[in-house]
This record gives C-alpha cells, sequence and structure tokens, in this order.
C-alpha cells in the first residue's frame, strides 16, 4: 500500500462505482468520494466499500474537486484524481505502488497514468486515443487543478512529472445516446471556458489550454474542426480501428469539434450569455 489518498468525483455512477474502488483499495490508505446528489445507489454502494461518503451540487469538475480536496483534509503523501469509469489493472496497480514509494522524497511531483479508451465494445488503439495520458497523481500541496468548466488539467507547482508504462481503464462509454448527450453537454461547457478565456486571458493554463486558444482557435470557424478530423482520423490512423474508429472519429472529433464551433457562432451572432449547464443527467 503507498501512502495516497484517493478522490472520485461522481453522480448515478452505481453501475461503474464498485469497480473502481475495488481497483483501487489495495494501492490507496483513504478513498474520498464526493458526489452530486445522485439519484441511484452510488453512496450507499461507495459507503459499503468503505469510502468516506460527502455530498455537495455541482457547478463543474473544477470546483468540485477542490471542494473534495479541502472537505478531504489530505494528510498522505500522494493525491490520486480518479474518476468513477477510470480502474486500475492489476499490473497498473502495482506500479503505482512502487512509483509512490520509491518517489517519497525525490523531486517527482506528479505521475502520468495512461489508459486505453473504449467504444463500442472496443479498444481505441490508434487516432491519437493511445496511451490517453492525463496527469492523475500528485504530491499534496504541490498540484492544483484548472479552474475551467471543461477540460481541467492538474498544474503542479514544482517538481517533475513521470509516466507509467502499464496501462489503465477509461470506460467511458455507455452507449451512443448517451455519448452524444454527453458531447453535446461537453461542448455548452467548452463555449464558455472559451469565451472565459477571451475575457481573462488566464496565465496559469496548461499546454493543451495554450495550444486550443493559440493555435487551434486561430484558424477559420468550422475549417479547424475538419482539420481537427482529417489529422485523427488519418495522419493519426484512426481508420485502423475499423468501424468503430469511424464512427468515434465522426462523432467524438468532428462532430463535436463543429458543434462547439456552431454555439461559438450562434453566442457571437445572437449575443446571448453562457448558462451553467449543471450535471450531467
Amino acid at each position: 500500500m503507498a501512502d495516497i489518498t484517493a478522490i472520485i468525483l461522481t453522480r448515478n455512477e452505481e453501475n461503474f462505482i464498485a469497480d473502481c474502488i475495488s481497483s483501487i483499495k489495495n494501492v490507496v490508505k483513504r478513498i474520498v468520494v464526493v458526489d452530486s446528489f445522485s439519484e441511484d445507489k452510488t453512496v450507499d454502494i461507495a459507503s459499503g466499500l468503505g469510502a468516506e461518503v460527502h455530498q455537495h451540487e455541482f457547478l463543474n469538475y473544477s470546483k468540485q474537486y477542490k471542494y473534495a480536496v479541502e472537505i478531504a483534509n489530505v494528510k498522505t503523501k500522494w493525491i490520486l484524481r480518479i474518476d468513477a469509469d477510470e480502474r486500475l489493472t492489476d499490473k497498473s496497480a502495482a506500479e503505482l505502488e512502487k512509483l509512490c514509494n520509491d518517489n517519497q522524497d525525490t523531486d517527482v511531483s506528479g505521475i502520468v497514468l495512461r489508459f486505453y479508451n473504449m467504444f463500442l465494445g472496443k479498444p481505441m488503439m490508434h487516432g491519437g486515443m493511445y496511451p490517453w495520458k492525463k496527469l492523475s497523481v500528485y504530491k499534496a500541496g504541490l498540484g492544483d487543478i484548472e479552474d475551467r468548466n471543461m477540460d481541467e488539467h492538474i498544474i503542479l507547482s514544482k517538481g517533475k512529472t513521470i509516466v507509467a508504462r502499464e496501462d489503465s481503464e477509461h470506460l467511458a462509454f455507455r452507449g451512443l445516446t448517451f455519448f452524444i448527450n454527453k458531447c453535446n453537454w461537453y461542448s455548452d461547457r467548452e463555449v464558455m471556458d472559451y469565451f472565459e478565456q477571451i475575457r481573462v486571458n488566464k496565465q496559469n493554463a496548461s499546454f493543451k489550454t495554450r495550444f486550443k486558444m493559440k493555435v487551434y482557435y486561430k484558424l477559420p470557424l468550422g475549417f479547424r474542426s475538419w482539420v481537427y478530423y482529417l489529422y485523427r482520423y488519418y495522419i493519426c490512423l484512426g481508420f485502423l480501428d475499423g468501424k468503430e474508429g469511424k464512427i468515434f472519429a465522426v462523432l467524438g472529433t468532428y462532430w463535436y469539434r463543429f458543434l462547439i464551433d456552431a454555439k461559438i457562432y450562434e453566442h457571437e451572432k445572437l449575443g446571448e450569455n453562457c448558462k451553467s449547464t449543471g450535471p450531467l443527467k
């Protein structure tokens, strides 16, 4: 076991939370769940598996995560940020335990976990989707989360990061209807961040966020989503993932990014303010 506090944000995750907790319980010392008033058995399942459960109104992932870290009052050396639809494998759990124990007193402040994503029952191994890397583990007090409504990342105040070698699982796909609804919900939050970044010009952003604002969004509206699709599907060999890869590229890259562009255009043309979306239903 490593000196880790795991933090999980949940809402209606009764079909996922048990496997998530089971995958980490032998590696971490504490599991803290902050739930957005689930309407299913998420809270009961998490509590029954030994997690400390708190409930808090959802505004966005960033604010919810900040609240979770605060309410957890972390005393362990490390924090693991993990979603209910993510899970460690036996190999990645053993590796994480070793990496944390070996770097208790080194200048390593963050550990990047690598995942494979499942879509329509198939792992997406091309199209820039594998390995999907995420700074998920960091030393308490040395990391903070971007103040964004969407696609927020952990930013380290000092130290270096290392990348895990073993794959963990990301099982976000729950059917095409859920996927499309989730993309629509995400697009609203992405548009909010776009206009907020323009208004405030936040400097402490991740490289990915800076790239979006300084490169991607400088391309013509509409055209950039097509370029992104070509990049993912052809240059990054997304077509090698077969029919599933084609569907994912069209919906998850071209359609999703075009939807964001359309909503940006709508707000610019009609002058409407972005409205809070609340939690994903």
